[in-house]
């Protein structure tokens, strides 16, 4: 591997030149400053961060903790990741993708204990989530994507539910329908306080309410087959809904399935919107569906930058919610004329 001996002997200064240079410990003249660069892009050197981060007590490393997905990251998972990737690298971090596992409060005293990390951004936040408090306690920098009950002074990024409820609320109105359903995340998000699952539920509710349209919301699927299911019995009770939001992916495919089993048509019969989910994803669907896509680059990217910003200062608290944009597909028209 190239040391700072060899980018000092290829830029003819020395070596505490090289490593004042590149660490931003003292001024550089800055001819010398480029030198001391380009033989570093020439030679191929890479920094030693554990080496620098026990001079310094930093190491430029922070971590992005998230429950593992039974199916993987998700084409939105990783667009948050990425996001938060992208952003610390433009601030000269690297960014640790770590998985909990069963017990994320011992996972993370067994990374942070390590030493190995500057701080922490937390994904899939709960309601009452312990790892905000673990943190806090131990003295750990960090930040949010997404946001507790009571998120207090933390830093966060999150989806603005109320703003995003509103508006598909308002694209279904505007195109007539005066009953609207809304299938949540499983029972097993839910009973686990998952802040997106509660919030939206919240909301959708409360926009319905606001607009004058008839709602119903006590459906909840986390499956093909259970959307499926779900979808015959909400027409069992409600056989004049004629709009339906659908939180998860797979569920969405099993509504399709059951709208096709009763010769029905989208959006002829149903009009099929798709909440928290990407344009690519609903690109996949016949028809095309229209989707609630959340800002996951953008709120990725604000999550690491309030990180950093809190490693650099003790500013006021950034909590930022950004809403979803409505993506208007093939699976939206006005309800049919019989009912």
């Amino acid at each position: 591997m190239t040391s700072l001996r060899d980018v000092a002997e290829r830029a003819q200064v020395a070596i505490s030149t090289v490593s004042a240079a590149l660490n931003g410990t003292r001024p550089v003249a800055a001819a010398t400053k480029r030198r001391i660069e380009q033989a570093a892009v020439d030679l191929g050197y890479r920094p030693n961060l554990l080496a620098r981060g026990l001079q310094s007590k930093r190491t430029k490393i922070l971590a992005l903790f998230y429950p593992a997905p039974r199916g993987g990251l998700g084409v939105t998972e990783m667009q948050f990741a990425t996001g938060a990737a992208e952003a610390a690298s433009e601030l000269g971090y690297h960014l640790l993708l770590s998985p909990e596992s069963a017990d994320p409060v011992e996972e993370l005293r067994h990374i942070t204990g390590l030493g190995l990390v500057d701080g922490v951004l937390l994904m899939e936040v709960r309601l009452d989530d312990e790892r905000p408090d673990f943190l806090s306690e131990a003295g750990v920098p960090f930040s949010m994507v997404g946001r507790t009950r009571d998120p207090g002074t933390i830093d966060y990024a999150d989806i603005d539910f109320a703003a995003t409820a509103r508006e598909a609320v308002a694209h279904v109105a505007g195109l007539g329908h005066r009953k609207l359903a809304f299938f949540n995340h499983s029972t097993g998000a839910y009973a686990a306080q998952y802040g997106p699952t509660i919030r939206a539920g919240e909301e959708f509710a409360a926009a319905a309410r606001e607009a004058g349209i008839v709602y119903v919301d006590d459906h909840r699927a986390g499956s093909a087959e259970e959307g499926g299911e779900a979808f015959e019995r909400l027409l069992a009770a409600h056989p004049d809904v004629t709009a339906l939001a659908v939180m998860d992916d797979h569920a969405a495919v099993g509504v399709i399935a059951a709208v096709a089993r009763r010769g029905w048509r989208i959006p002829d019969d149903l009009t099929l919107m798709l909440v928290l989910s990407s344009e690519r994803v609903a690109e996949m669907f016949h028809p095309r569906l229209t989707v609630l896509e959340p800002p996951s680059t953008e709120l990725g990217r604000l999550g690491a930058q309030m990180l950093i910003d809190r490693l650099r200062g003790d500013g006021p608290p950034r909590q930022r919610l950004v809403p979803c944009r409505l993506v208007a597909g093939d699976s939206s028209a006005p309800p049919r004329a019989e009912v």
